[in-house]
Protein backbone atom coordinates (compact mmCIF):
# COMPACT_ATOMS: atom_id res chain seq x y z
CA UNK A 1 0.00 0.00 0.00
CA UNK A 2 1.05 3.38 -0.93
CA UNK A 3 1.85 6.15 1.53
CA UNK A 4 -0.50 8.06 -0.51
CA UNK A 5 -3.22 5.47 -0.21
CA UNK A 6 -3.37 5.15 3.30
CA UNK A 7 -3.11 8.72 3.98
CA UNK A 8 -6.68 9.22 2.64
CA UNK A 9 -7.91 6.22 3.48
CA UNK A 10 -9.18 5.29 0.01
CA UNK A 11 -7.07 1.88 -0.35
CA UNK A 12 -9.06 -0.59 -2.33
CA UNK A 13 -12.11 1.57 -2.62
CA UNK A 14 -14.20 1.23 -5.87
CA UNK A 15 -15.26 4.78 -7.56
CA UNK A 16 -17.60 5.27 -10.47
CA UNK A 17 -17.16 8.21 -12.32
CA UNK A 18 -20.17 10.41 -13.96
CA UNK A 19 -18.82 12.13 -16.71
CA UNK A 20 -15.26 10.17 -16.77
CA UNK A 21 -14.10 10.69 -19.95
CA UNK A 22 -12.60 14.06 -19.91
CA UNK A 23 -11.82 16.98 -17.89
CA UNK A 24 -12.88 17.64 -14.26
CA UNK A 25 -14.06 13.97 -14.55
CA UNK A 26 -10.83 12.46 -15.97
CA UNK A 27 -9.13 14.96 -13.17
CA UNK A 28 -10.98 13.44 -10.24
CA UNK A 29 -11.03 9.70 -11.62
CA UNK A 30 -6.63 9.81 -11.82
CA UNK A 31 -6.50 12.01 -8.49
CA UNK A 32 -8.79 8.91 -7.19
CA UNK A 33 -6.55 6.11 -8.40
CA UNK A 34 -3.56 7.41 -7.37
CA UNK A 35 -5.10 7.42 -3.52
CA UNK A 36 -5.46 3.51 -4.25
CA UNK A 37 -9.09 3.76 -5.80
CA UNK A 38 -10.70 1.06 -8.95
CA UNK A 39 -12.86 3.02 -10.54
CA UNK A 40 -15.58 2.62 -13.68
CA UNK A 41 -15.77 5.32 -15.89
CA UNK A 42 -19.43 6.47 -17.25
CA UNK A 43 -19.52 8.74 -20.54
CA UNK A 44 -21.07 9.07 -23.63
CA UNK A 45 -17.82 8.96 -25.65
CA UNK A 46 -16.53 5.20 -24.28
CA UNK A 47 -13.56 5.69 -26.50
CA UNK A 48 -12.73 9.31 -24.09
CA UNK A 49 -13.22 6.60 -20.95
CA UNK A 50 -10.98 3.67 -22.31
CA UNK A 51 -8.46 6.40 -22.70
CA UNK A 52 -9.04 7.82 -18.70
CA UNK A 53 -8.56 3.68 -18.50
CA UNK A 54 -5.55 3.39 -19.67
CA UNK A 55 -4.43 6.17 -17.65
CA UNK A 56 -5.71 4.75 -14.43
CA UNK A 57 -4.34 1.31 -15.60
CA UNK A 58 -1.07 2.99 -15.37
CA UNK A 59 -1.19 4.01 -11.57
CA UNK A 60 -1.49 0.08 -11.33
CA UNK A 61 -5.52 0.57 -10.37
CA UNK A 62 -8.03 -1.57 -12.37
CA UNK A 63 -10.52 0.96 -14.61
CA UNK A 64 -13.64 0.00 -16.46
CA UNK A 65 -15.62 1.68 -19.34
CA UNK A 66 -18.97 1.94 -19.27
CA UNK A 67 -20.70 3.54 -21.89
CA UNK A 68 -23.61 5.24 -20.90
CA UNK A 69 -25.94 8.13 -20.83
CA UNK A 70 -27.15 9.72 -17.34
CA UNK A 71 -29.62 11.92 -19.18
CA UNK A 72 -31.62 9.03 -20.25
CA UNK A 73 -33.39 7.84 -16.94
CA UNK A 74 -33.71 4.51 -18.02
CA UNK A 75 -29.90 3.99 -18.09
CA UNK A 76 -29.04 5.07 -14.52
CA UNK A 77 -29.92 1.42 -13.01
CA UNK A 78 -28.51 -0.65 -15.37
CA UNK A 79 -25.23 1.84 -15.30
CA UNK A 80 -24.42 1.42 -11.45
CA UNK A 81 -25.52 -2.00 -11.73
CA UNK A 82 -22.64 -2.40 -14.38
CA UNK A 83 -20.34 -0.79 -12.52
CA UNK A 84 -20.88 -2.70 -9.09
CA UNK A 85 -20.56 -5.73 -10.99
CA UNK A 86 -17.61 -5.03 -12.86
CA UNK A 87 -15.81 -3.15 -9.85
CA UNK A 88 -16.89 -5.93 -7.44
CA UNK A 89 -18.78 -3.46 -5.52
CA UNK A 90 -19.17 0.45 -4.81
CA UNK A 91 -18.00 2.70 -2.25
CA UNK A 92 -18.31 6.29 -3.76
CA UNK A 93 -19.39 7.82 -6.34
CA UNK A 94 -18.23 11.12 -8.38
CA UNK A 95 -20.46 13.24 -10.93
CA UNK A 96 -18.88 15.81 -12.97
CA UNK A 97 -21.99 16.52 -15.50
CA UNK A 98 -23.30 19.66 -16.78
CA UNK A 99 -23.67 23.02 -18.53
CA UNK A 100 -24.42 26.48 -19.00
CA UNK A 101 -27.26 27.05 -21.71
CA UNK A 102 -26.35 31.15 -21.87
CA UNK A 103 -29.25 33.88 -22.71
CA UNK A 104 -31.59 36.19 -20.51
CA UNK A 105 -34.61 34.63 -18.03
CA UNK A 106 -36.95 36.78 -20.81
CA UNK A 107 -35.45 34.77 -23.54
CA UNK A 108 -36.04 31.56 -21.78
CA UNK A 109 -38.15 29.05 -23.06
CA UNK A 110 -39.89 26.14 -20.88
CA UNK A 111 -37.79 23.63 -23.01
CA UNK A 112 -34.60 25.53 -22.12
CA UNK A 113 -36.02 25.19 -18.14
CA UNK A 114 -36.52 22.00 -18.40
CA UNK A 115 -33.58 21.08 -20.55
CA UNK A 116 -31.06 22.84 -17.78
CA UNK A 117 -33.15 20.92 -15.19
CA UNK A 118 -32.20 17.78 -16.22
CA UNK A 119 -28.96 18.54 -17.28
CA UNK A 120 -27.86 20.08 -14.46
CA UNK A 121 -30.06 18.51 -11.21
CA UNK A 122 -32.53 15.77 -12.18
CA UNK A 123 -29.94 13.66 -13.30
CA UNK A 124 -27.79 13.72 -10.19
CA UNK A 125 -30.70 13.49 -8.11
CA UNK A 126 -31.45 10.14 -9.64
CA UNK A 127 -27.77 8.51 -9.95
CA UNK A 128 -27.63 9.90 -6.28
CA UNK A 129 -30.26 8.13 -5.02
CA UNK A 130 -29.52 4.83 -7.06
CA UNK A 131 -25.95 4.68 -5.54
CA UNK A 132 -27.69 5.52 -2.10
CA UNK A 133 -30.09 2.69 -2.26
CA UNK A 134 -27.38 -0.04 -3.58
CA UNK A 135 -25.18 1.01 -0.37
CA UNK A 136 -27.79 1.07 1.87
CA UNK A 137 -29.04 -2.50 1.07
CA UNK A 138 -25.25 -3.62 1.19
CA UNK A 139 -25.17 -2.23 4.59
CA UNK A 140 -22.06 -0.32 3.27
CA UNK A 141 -21.28 3.32 4.40
CA UNK A 142 -20.11 5.52 1.22
CA UNK A 143 -19.46 8.74 -0.25
CA UNK A 144 -21.40 10.77 -2.85
CA UNK A 145 -19.62 13.91 -4.55
CA UNK A 146 -21.62 16.59 -7.11
CA UNK A 147 -20.65 19.23 -9.11
CA UNK A 148 -22.05 22.93 -7.91
CA UNK A 149 -21.16 26.16 -9.28
CA UNK A 150 -20.79 28.98 -7.76
CA UNK A 151 -23.60 30.45 -10.06
CA UNK A 152 -26.00 28.59 -7.53
CA UNK A 153 -24.82 30.96 -4.60
CA UNK A 154 -25.62 34.35 -6.60
CA UNK A 155 -26.96 36.11 -9.06
CA UNK A 156 -26.23 34.39 -12.74
CA UNK A 157 -27.12 36.84 -15.02
CA UNK A 158 -27.55 35.47 -18.51
CA UNK A 159 -27.21 32.22 -17.34
CA UNK A 160 -30.30 31.81 -14.36
CA UNK A 161 -31.80 28.62 -15.00
CA UNK A 162 -28.40 27.14 -14.83
CA UNK A 163 -27.53 28.88 -11.54
CA UNK A 164 -31.55 27.85 -10.27
CA UNK A 165 -30.41 23.97 -10.78
CA UNK A 166 -27.09 24.62 -9.28
CA UNK A 167 -28.84 26.36 -6.39
CA UNK A 168 -31.07 23.15 -6.50
CA UNK A 169 -28.21 20.70 -6.74
CA UNK A 170 -26.77 22.34 -3.17
CA UNK A 171 -30.02 22.24 -1.43
CA UNK A 172 -30.55 18.83 -2.60
CA UNK A 173 -26.96 17.80 -1.24
CA UNK A 174 -27.66 18.98 2.10
CA UNK A 175 -31.08 17.09 2.43
CA UNK A 176 -29.12 13.77 1.26
CA UNK A 177 -26.74 14.42 3.81
CA UNK A 178 -29.30 14.91 6.43
CA UNK A 179 -31.49 12.32 5.21
CA UNK A 180 -28.19 9.51 4.63
CA UNK A 181 -26.08 10.08 7.53
CA UNK A 182 -27.87 7.14 9.65
CA UNK A 183 -26.67 5.00 6.75
CA UNK A 184 -23.27 6.65 6.96
CA UNK A 185 -23.21 7.87 3.84
CA UNK A 186 -21.62 11.20 3.33
CA UNK A 187 -23.20 13.55 0.47
CA UNK A 188 -21.12 16.48 -0.53
CA UNK A 189 -20.70 19.04 -3.98
CA UNK A 190 -18.18 21.35 -5.76
CA UNK A 191 -18.70 24.79 -6.79
CA UNK A 192 -16.19 25.37 -9.37
CA UNK A 193 -15.45 28.73 -10.53
CA UNK A 194 -13.82 29.22 -13.70
CA UNK A 195 -11.59 26.26 -14.37
CA UNK A 196 -10.14 26.23 -18.10
CA UNK A 197 -11.73 22.53 -19.38
CA UNK A 198 -11.74 21.08 -22.84
CA UNK A 199 -15.05 22.08 -23.88
CA UNK A 200 -14.67 25.63 -22.61
CA UNK A 201 -15.90 28.85 -24.16
CA UNK A 202 -12.71 30.96 -24.61
CA UNK A 203 -11.70 34.32 -25.97
CA UNK A 204 -8.48 36.46 -25.61
CA UNK A 205 -10.78 38.98 -23.77
CA UNK A 206 -12.06 36.55 -21.18
CA UNK A 207 -8.49 34.90 -20.65
CA UNK A 208 -6.95 38.31 -20.00
CA UNK A 209 -9.28 39.57 -17.31
CA UNK A 210 -9.62 36.27 -15.19
CA UNK A 211 -5.74 36.27 -15.23
CA UNK A 212 -5.72 40.13 -14.52
CA UNK A 213 -8.19 41.99 -12.13
CA UNK A 214 -10.99 39.63 -11.67
CA UNK A 215 -9.87 37.02 -9.70
CA UNK A 216 -8.22 37.56 -6.32
CA UNK A 217 -5.82 34.90 -6.83
CA UNK A 218 -4.63 36.25 -11.38
CA UNK A 219 -5.99 32.63 -12.66
CA UNK A 220 -8.30 30.41 -13.79
CA UNK A 221 -8.84 26.69 -12.23
CA UNK A 222 -7.77 23.75 -13.69
CA UNK A 223 -9.48 20.74 -13.57
CA UNK A 224 -6.77 19.04 -11.64
CA UNK A 225 -7.61 21.99 -9.00
CA UNK A 226 -11.78 20.21 -8.95
CA UNK A 227 -10.06 16.70 -8.90
CA UNK A 228 -8.17 17.22 -5.56
CA UNK A 229 -11.09 18.53 -4.13
CA UNK A 230 -13.22 15.50 -4.98
CA UNK A 231 -10.42 13.37 -3.61
CA UNK A 232 -10.78 15.40 -0.38
CA UNK A 233 -14.39 15.24 0.10
CA UNK A 234 -14.40 11.27 -0.58
CA UNK A 235 -12.06 10.30 1.48
CA UNK A 236 -11.11 9.80 5.00
CA UNK A 237 -9.60 13.51 5.02
CA UNK A 238 -13.13 14.39 4.75
CA UNK A 239 -14.62 11.46 7.43
CA UNK A 240 -16.72 14.70 9.52
CA UNK A 241 -17.96 17.09 6.30
CA UNK A 242 -21.39 16.68 4.99
CA UNK A 243 -24.15 18.18 3.45
CA UNK A 244 -21.42 21.13 2.57
CA UNK A 245 -20.37 22.73 -1.09
CA UNK A 246 -16.71 23.25 -1.45
CA UNK A 247 -16.03 26.38 -3.48
CA UNK A 248 -12.84 25.68 -5.89
CA UNK A 249 -13.32 29.47 -6.92
CA UNK A 250 -9.75 31.56 -6.41
CA UNK A 251 -11.61 33.59 -4.83
CA UNK A 252 -14.49 35.20 -7.21
CA UNK A 253 -16.98 34.86 -4.62
CA UNK A 254 -15.46 36.18 -1.58
CA UNK A 255 -14.12 39.05 -3.64
CA UNK A 256 -17.96 39.82 -4.80
CA UNK A 257 -17.00 40.20 -8.60
CA UNK A 258 -18.64 38.92 -11.67
CA UNK A 259 -18.57 40.62 -14.87
CA UNK A 260 -21.72 40.64 -16.92
CA UNK A 261 -21.71 39.88 -20.41
CA UNK A 262 -18.77 36.83 -19.80
CA UNK A 263 -20.41 33.45 -19.10
CA UNK A 264 -19.12 31.37 -16.71
CA UNK A 265 -18.09 28.05 -16.99
CA UNK A 266 -18.36 24.55 -15.00
CA UNK A 267 -18.67 22.15 -17.78
CA UNK A 268 -16.73 18.52 -17.10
Amino acid sequence: MSSEASFFGLAGQKALIIGGGQGMGESSALFLARAGCDVALVDVVPERADAVGKKVEALDRRAFTIAGNVLDDAQIPMIVAEAEAKLGGLDLMVSIVGAAAWGSLLDTTAEVWDQQMHLNLRYFFLVARQVAESLIKRGQPGAIVGIASVDGQRAAPMRGVYGAAKAGLISLVQTMAVEWAPHHIRVNAIAPGHIVTPRMFDTPQRAELYAGSLLPMRQRGTPDDIGRAALFLASDMARYVTGTTLDVDGGLLAANLFPRGLPGNNQG
